[in-house]
């Protein structure tokens, strides 16, 4: 018998899966939509990462002889009035897609993670006016902010990213502030304060470690509010300047313009952004109800769940070894 009882925790932990795979298998089993956006954001970095490669023509390539084009033959999405592939800019538009949703999301993480952390833990009057002051910034339209600021500083794609990065952070620094409100009340950072801690470490190994769940989940839809944002000011002219490829300034231009005479001008680039921005909502909702543990099917119930099946299965050994 005592050799029973050796098998069984042997057998539950044997049953359980690093953190990042579990997340994967749970994707992929919970969560079809998700898998699906999953698969179209990796497929857009890949795109982007390997535009050189993948690009039958170069982004600016001229042919005035084939302008305007159809889709068909040697361009498989038409050109522009050009002559340009519409193909091969759709591809390099990913990856100007790809930087700034991933760059200025991540610039939207830390700035709200700096803001919503200190202003969560120490709360009293200095959380009090943080967070008047970003009730100040939320009152005015997003929109309408991030367009004063680039007319003042010009267009241009580092310009583009530290704008959408720090006011994005801004608003989303109430999200992080939230969960720091919920975790400094547990047991586990007051006997931390009591034992002395600092507050750099409480922050670092008690605060930061117990909200990355929602800190992923707002990287993860940030990513699509940046893409999109960026084609909107990019469509309004105040975005990424051309020769450069932007699907917001392919909308803007030639595809606002000519829609009529050739309407692939302003389909491709708006099908990819809106295949791209749901992708990443949809992986984004995914993770949100995965790593979230109060939700149904959030990762502690599945862990609980687990130890269940685990600790069923080795009772059921425990019984056949005792016959």
């Amino acid at each position: 018998m005592d050799d029973a009882t050796t098998i069984a925790p042997a057998l539950v932990e044997s049953k359980r899966y690093p953190l990042l795979i579990d997340l994967i298998i749970r994707l992929v089993r919970e969560k079809p939509l998700g898998t699906a956006g999953g698969v179209i954001v990796l497929a857009m970095l890949l795109t982007g990462a390997f535009a050189n490669f993948l690009a039958p023509y170069g982004m600016n390539e001229i042919h005035l002889a084939d302008s305007f084009l159809a889709p068909g033959g040697k361009y498989l999405l038409g050109t522009d009035k050009l002559g340009r592939d519409l193909l091969s800019r759709v591809i390099f538009g990913a990856r100007i897609s790809m930087i700034v949703g991933i760059a200025g999301a991540t610039l939207n993480v830390l700035i709200g993670v700096v803001i919503g952390t200190i202003s969560g833990f120490f709360g009293g009057k200095f959380d009090l006016i943080v967070q008047r002051l970003v009730d100040a910034w939320m009152c005015f339209p997003w929109l309408l902010i991030v367009l004063t600021i680039m007319a003042l500083v010009g267009p241009g794609l580092l310009q583009m990213i530290i704008v959408l990065g720090i006011s994005g952070g801004i608003r989303d620094s109430r999200v992080v502030r939230s969960a720091v409100i919920g975790i400094k009340e547990n047991v586990y950072v007051e006997a931390a304060r009591s034992i002395g801690s600092t507050t750099r470490r409480m922050l670092m190994y008690h605060i930061l470690p117990n909200i990355m769940a929602p800190i992923i989940i707002v990287f993860t839809l940030s990513v699509g509010g940046m893409i999109l944002t960026e084609a909107m000011v990019s469509f309004l002219g105040w975005g990424i300047p051309p020769p450069q490829p932007s699907w917001g300034g392919m909308l803007s231009a030639e595809g606002r313009d000519y829609m009529l005479l050739a309407p692939w001008l302003a389909l491709w680039p708006g099908l990819a952004l809106s295949i791209v921005v749901w992708g990443v909502n949809m992986l984004g909702d995914a993770l949100r109800d995965i790593l979230d543990p109060r939700l149904r099917g959030g990762i502690g119930r599945y862990g609980v769940r687990n130890r269940k099946g685990a600790i069923k299965s080795g009772s059921g050994v425990l019984k056949a070894l005792a016959k």
